[in-house]
C-alpha cells in the first residue's frame, strides 16, 4: 500500500497527525486560558472531561496520534539519513534557505516528548487514570489531598512559587515554537495546500500561529507561578 510503504505516504501520515496534534494544542491551551479567570470553571472541564467513555475514547485516539507521528518522524529520519550516506558529514554549514528547525526536527521532537512524559506524570496520572484506577482522593507530596477531578489544585501545587517547573515548562514552550515553525507549514506543503504565492504567506503564518500560542502557554504558566489559580 503507497500510504504505508511510499515516502510521500508516510509524509501524509505524519502532516495528518500532525494537524490533529495541533488542532489538540489549541483545545488544551483554552482549558489553561479558563483555569487563569476561574479555578472553579477548569474544575467543571476537568469533571467533565474525567474518565467517561467520550474522553477515555478521545485519550485513546490522541494516544494514537502521538505514536503514529513519533514513529513515522523516526522511519523518516532514518530514511533521509540512509539516502544523504556519508555525504551528510561533507558538509557542517547549514545549506542557504534551510531552517534550522528542519534540520533538528527530531531532537526538538524529542525534547517535547520527554516534557510531554513530565506533564502525564503531573496531571493526567493524578486525574483521568487516578479515576480509572476507582481512587477519589490523591494524596501530593506535601500532605494536601486532591480530587482527581480537581484540576486547579494540581496546577497550584505544581506550578506557583515552583521556579524549576516553570523554567522547564519554558524551556518545552520554546522547543514546541521551533518544531511548529517548521512543522506546520511542511505539513501544509505535503498535503499540497499551497502554490508559489501561498508558500512563503504559510512559513508566515506558521511562525506567528506558533508564537501566539508559545506565548500563550508561557505567560499561563508564569501566572500560575506568580499567582496559582483562583478559588482554590
Amino acid at each position: 500500500m503507497w500510504l504505508l510503504n511510499s515516502s510521500i505516504g508516510k509524509k501524509l501520515i505524519m502532516s495528518i497527525s500532525g494537524i490533529f496534534l495541533i488542532l489538540f494544542l489549541l483545545f488544551h491551551m483554552s482549558m489553561n486560558v479558563a483555569a487563569v479567570f476561574s479555578g472553579a470553571a477548569y474544575d467543571a472541564i476537568c469533571a467533565f472531561l474525567g474518565a467517561n467513555w467520550y474522553a477515555v475514547a478521545a485519550t485513546m485516539v490522541l494516544a494514537a496520534g502521538f505514536i503514529i507521528h513519533i514513529i513515522y518522524a523516526f522511519i523518516l529520519t532514518l530514511q533521509n539519513r540512509k539516502a544523504r550516506g556519508n555525504d551528510r558529514y561533507a558538509i557542517n554549514a547549514r545549506p542557504k534557505g534551510v531552517e534550522w528547525a528542519s534540520q533538528n526536527m527530531l531532537v526538538l521532537g524529542i525534547i517535547v516528548i520527554l516534557f510531554l512524559v513530565l506533564h502525564f506524570t503531573q496531571f493526567w496520572y493524578n486525574m483521568m487514570f487516578a479515576e480509572l484506577m476507582g481512587h477519589h482522593e490523591v494524596m501530593l507530596g506535601d500532605g494536601t489531598v486532591a480530587s482527581p477531578q480537581s484540576g486547579a489544585t494540581f496546577i497550584n501545587y505544581y506550578f506557583k512559587g515552583n521556579i524549576l517547573i516553570t523554567v522547564l515548562y519554558l524551556i518545552w514552550y520554546v522547543a514546541l515554537w521551533f518544531h511548529l515553525t517548521h512543522g506546520f507549514w511542511s505539513a501544509i506543503h505535503t498535503l499540497g495546500w499551497n502554490n508559489t504565492i501561498w508558500m512563503s504567506r504559510w512559513e508566515c503564518i506558521s511562525k506567528i500561529f506558533a508564537t501566539v500560542v508559545c506565548a500563550i502557554f508561557a505567560i499561563i504558566t508564569i501566572i500560575f507561578y506568580l499567582n496559582g489559580v483562583g478559588g482554590c
